[in-house]
């Protein structure tokens, strides 16, 4: 057989690498819209790995070095995985909490995208400028994040999924900054008040901020040496900058709840919350009456907090959480019961239970 025949079968089989590459990243991008649908992280080490395993053992019988055809496939994953690409709009700067409980939910090949203000998140998705959006809706320590809760009301976009993120604040500074030369400390207003108990004695300027990561980025734009900023490890590392102290928060038990948004919720998953706003008639009785369908049909209510409606003085809405999702026919039969006890019910969405976190 001539070179060029030779060089001709290359060809060929080069052809075909190239078309069952293409083949299998369309397979990738079915299983990423998949999860899009179903709120489901992008991520899968355990898949990932198990491939890889079933790789490498096909490349032992075939007579191949393993590390060679691995290096080759992990290539072929990174760009299936970008067939699975997806955008998850966050408020606060890159560094923030928001961020990184984006990453704990989506897996750490996620796109991130930050924005300004809470409004901006949810516009982003309404517009398809992401697929997901993820907002603080309440903190162990503070309470509700009543803005998340108020844009809730008006928005069209669904709860599709939660995650918790054990808070842990830092005070952060430029490098060569001591602590006895700081003079004014800025920061999100919740995170300066949850670290009151290590900053009264600093006798510094608190000066709030909309951000926790967008502080440390000011201080280090600004050149700052007599300011420091309370915000998390990740921004430090981020932006280059030292870490004075760590774990300043007055509680360890400081943990904060996020929503995951997008225009759909998530199918049922058997292990499932939902969250609703309502508002019950004007008579007496008719929030019990409400809360008694629940108890009536067994179902466990996680939370229940009221908010002011904004349209009328002390008319108040509700914000309820419970087990179960709304497709479950039990709890459809049960929302079908509670729209005679209220002026307006609606259903935020439902979603999976967030793993339960502790600080250890």
């Amino acid at each position: 057989m001539s070179l060029e025949e030779l060089r001709t079968q290359i060809d060929d089989i080069d052809k075909q690498i190239v078309e069952l590459i293409a083949d299998r990243s369309k397979l990738s991008g079915s299983i990423g819209e998949l999860k899009k649908q179903e709120g489901r992280q992008v991520q899968d080490r355990l898949r990932e790995e198990a491939v890889m395993g079933k790789i490498k053992e096909i490349a032992r019988e075939k007579g191949l070095k393993q590390n060679d055809i691995e290096l080759i496939f992990r290539q072929i994953l990174i760009a299936s995985k970008n067939m699975q690409e997806t955008f998850v709009a966050f408020q606060g700067e890159l560094g923030a909490y928001s961020e990184e409980a984006a990453i704990n939910f989506f897996g750490s090949d996620i796109r991130l995208r930050p924005y300004e203000t809470l409004e901006d998140v949810f516009k982003a998705v309404e517009r398809d400028e992401a697929q997901f959006g993820i907002v603080p809706v309440e903190n162990s320590i503070e309470g509700s994040i009543s803005k998340t809760y108020d844009l809730l009301l008006d928005s069209s976009l669904k709860v599709c999924g939660e995650t918790e993120l054990r808070v842990s604040h830092c005070l952060i500074s430029n490098h060569g900054v001591s602590l006895d030369s700081i003079k004014k400390i800025y920061s999100h207003p919740q995170a300066l008040g949850q670290c009151q108990a290590f900053i009264k004695h600093l006798q510094c300027e608190l000066v709030p901020t909309y951000d926790t990561a967008g502080s440390v980025k000011m201080i280090k734009e600004k050149r700052l040496m007599d300011g420091a900023a309370i915000a998390g490890k990740r921004a430090a590392v981020i932006y280059n900058m030292n870490i004075i102290n760590c774990d300043i928060e007055d509680n360890p038990n400081n943990f904060t709840r996020f929503f995951v948004l997008s225009k759909e919720d998530a199918p049922p998953s058997g292990n499932d919350k939902t969250s609703l706003v309502f508002s019950v008639k004007h008579r007496a009785g008719a929030l019990y009456e409400f809360l008694k369908q629940l108890a009536d049909n067994g179902i466990n209510m996680t939370k229940l907090e009221s908010r002011p409606t904004r349209q009328k003085p002390w008319v108040y809405n509700f914000y309820l959480d419970f087990e179960g999702h709304r497709q479950d026919e039990k709890v459809n039969e049960m929302l079908k019961q509670l729209e005679e006890y209220t002026i307006f019910l609606k259903v935020l969405g439902s979603y999976p239970k967030a793993a339960q976190k502790s600080n250890d």
